[in-house]
């Protein structure tokens, strides 16, 4: 297979480069001779940084037999689920493969794979048992909301009867028929599948707005940090839907840093080279160069639930219900963006992180780029 070049077909450089799983081409040594786009998301750095380096600098593996199997550049390996630290974001799960370059001696590929890369473009997930529990309010709801309207009239209705000390009880019941009805209205919007349209949105006008939000409920010794790149073009999104994923965001760190001797939310916004997203469909790698972070200082999030985060009814709020973050993906990959989550252990800051495209009226203005380009 590929053994020549179909006639005015792409090379085999091109179709490496479009794969949407992270290619590391290694030199005789285990130093980084060569990556993809898909790579260097993963990595978090650009091909030119990590040309040359030891793989053993840019990946920490957490079984070491790996490495010393790799040593061998005639083997070939396949291992799943292995735990991996890269530079100095959490521990990660990834599916490790790497095979010898046939007709270069001492040459290997390797190939990593996160479950997030299984995921399309337009959110779907990779596994049938989330999607079946995001279907199911689209099923239900109906269902369920026409008898809870009637619950909440007959306690209403209870409540104006009973004596003053037994109306709270009615109350609560009317209250708690309230809460559930909100849990299906967010699981209705985690299920559904209509994107709302993007066009370009001013993102620091965006964030200003969600930040005046969450300031009139905030504890008053918070210390909210502003650190803006006031050259950043228009991103492409939805700005209801940019204000909700800020709002909760913003609203979650607060709450995370709450207990702290000094609470600090930290809001920044950048150009961040070399992210891309591979989609089906498309034929070009979407760049996503516009970053956004909402960071705290809080003690970050237990290790067990890291890998789970954003999946539905996963919390660590006593509280929660575990949507707000499942709806904070989806939203995200409407627009066509991803959002990940890092705890940086040096500085004590959990960060989320937002990467959008840029606007089409920029992209199709060079100069537009100009001030952001690197």
């Amino acid at each position: 297979m590929f053994r020549s070049k179909p006639q005015d077909g792409p090379d085999a450089e091109r179709l490496v480069a479009s794969l949407p799983h992270a290619i590391v081409l290694l030199q005789p040594g285990l130093r980084i001779g060569g990556v993809n786009s898909a790579a260097e998301q993963l990595l978090g750095q650009g091909e030119r940084r990590l040309t040359g380096k030891p793989l053993s600098a840019v990946i920490e593996f957490g079984e070491p037999r790996l490495i010393e199997m790799m040593a061998d550049s005639e083997v070939q390996i396949n291992a799943r689920d292995m735990t991996a630290k890269i530079g100095k974001s959490d521990a990660a799960r990834l599916n490790v493969s790497i095979a010898p370059v046939i007709g270069h001696p001492g040459w290997q590929v390797l190939t990593l794979v996160t479950p997030t890369e299984l995921e399309t473009l337009d959110g779907a997930e990779s596994g049938e048992s989330e999607q079946s529990v995001l279907r199911a309010p689209e099923i239900l709801a109906h269902e369920i909301k026409n008898p809870l309207a009637g619950i909440r009239g007959a306690a209403q209705l209870l409540a104006r009867k009973l004596k003053t000390k037994d109306r709270a009880l009615a109350e609560l019941i009317a209250e708690e028929v309230d809460r559930i009805a909100g849990l299906i209205d967010q699981m209705q919007s985690l299920s559904r599948r209509t994107r709302e349209p993007s066009r370009p949105v001013n993102l620091h006008h965006a964030v200003h707005r969600a930040k005046s939000v969450i300031e009139v409920g905030a504890p008053a010794n918070l210390k909210i940090v502003e650190e803006f790149d006031p050259s950043l073009p228009e991103v492409m999104a939805n700005g209801d839907a940019l204000m909700q994923v800020l709002i909760n965001l913003m609203t979650n760190a607060a709450e995370a840093c709450s207990e702290a001797k000094e609470p600090t939310m930290r809001l920044r916004t950048r150009f961040a080279s070399g992210i891309a997203l591979h989609a089906l469909g498309r034929q070009a790698p979407l760049r996503l160069p516009i970053e956004i972070t909402v960071s705290d200082n809080g003690p970050g999030i237990d290790a067990a639930m890291r890998d789970h985060l954003f999946e539905p009814f996963v919390t660590s709020k006593k509280q929660g219900q575990g949507l707000g973050l499942a709806l904070v993906r989806k939203l995200v990959r409407d627009m066509d963006g991803r959002i990940s989550h890092d705890r940086d252990e040096r500085t004590g800051m959990t960060n989320f992180r937002i990467h959008l495209p840029i606007a089409e009226k920029a992209v199709a203005d060079p100069q537009a780029l100009q001030a952001v380009l690197p």
